[in-house]
């Protein structure tokens, strides 16, 4: 990994990659009033590539598991249609102590990591199951926009991401994985 101190103009220190993977695996509760302040929770947001080229940019149900991030979408949905047709994305979320975007190519997750990622889910309160097919995931409700079941799971892997830290010392980092 290569680690870009992109602060040090101001002169802070880089970011550890370590740190940042701490905070996202104490987790990030994504439901309303679960943050301190404004808007009162925690939003994560994937970009995706349309088809003429242009940015396609939503809110998704993501979670920090196993060292990645992982998102639901429906298959019909413009957001699965094109992770279907190029797997090229970016995650971003916005938590108290700094803003991340992480960039990457998503990759279907299917088989027993599947199962793990239901059970990651249903534990943090969305009650999520693996369908009958084996290869996607049905629960009695879901966001609007993520159409109806069966849902795909993705994991991004993770090219490079950057943060800009929001509390002391106030750092700007890049790191090329």
């Amino acid at each position: 990994m290569e680690t870009y101190n992109l602060a040090e103009m101001y002169d802070a220190p880089p970011m550890s990659w370590e740190e940042v993977t701490r905070r996202l695996e104490a987790g990030f509760d994504q439901g309303p009033g679960s943050q301190e302040g404004e808007p009162g929770r925690y939003t994560t947001w994937v970009s995706t590539i349309n088809a003429d080229g242009g940015p396609h940019v939503n809110a998704v149900g993501a979670i920090w598991f196993d060292g990645a991030f992982h998102l639901v979408t429906g298959p019909r949905t413009r957001r699965g249609r094109n992770l279907a047709r190029d797997p090229r994305c970016a995650v971003s979320l916005s938590v108290r102590e700094f803003d991340l975007v992480v960039e990457g190519s998503a990759t279907r997750v299917l088989g027993e990591e599947l199962a793990r990622v239901a059970k990651r889910y249903h534990d943090e309160g969305w009650p999520a199951e693996v369908d009958g097919s084996g290869d996607a995931l049905t629960a009695p409700f879901n966001a609007q926009s993520a159409g109806p079941a069966p849902w795909h799971v993705h994991r991004l892997e993770a090219t490079s991401a950057h943060a800009v830290q929001c509390v002391e010392p106030y750092a700007a980092t890049r790191w090329r994985f």
